[in-house]
């Protein structure tokens, strides 16, 4: 397995065991030095949001991986977590519908979560 996808794999254990909503994986290797995969969920409320960017956060320490910088935890309506090959990406349901990366970041590969789960 490789480290992207055992990245991938904790991130979203961590957010469906928060019930994280509408999970996304976006492959933007290809079009972008930033990260290889963007990771993208939603929660209903501050506190679900915070508590889904904690589980990510702890999943990944436990895995290995060190956060490089998280943004806007405070707030909640949108955290963004740099994991330097991944990035996740944590929303009120508002702020996604407004920011609306799935389309900003349309050339990236929309990657299916079912057979990614068949990857790992």
């Amino acid at each position: 397995m490789s480290i992207i996808n055992k990245m991938t794999e904790i991130a979203l254990a961590a957010l469906e065991d928060k019930k994280g909503e509408d999970l996304q994986v976006i492959d933007i290797s290809e079009i972008s030095p930033i990260a290889d995969q963007f990771i993208i969920a939603s929660g209903t409320n501050r506190n679900q949001v915070q508590a889904m960017a904690d589980a990510v956060e702890e999943g990944m320490h436990k895995g290995g991986f060190s956060l490089k910088q998280v943004e806007g935890y405070d707030s909640a309506n949108w955290i963004l977590m740099d994991f330097v090959d991944i990035v996740v990406h944590i929303f009120d349901r508002e702020s996604r519908s407004f920011y609306d990366l799935e389309r900003i970041w349309k050339d990236g590969k929309m990657l299916d979560l079912a057979q990614l789960r068949n990857e790992m």
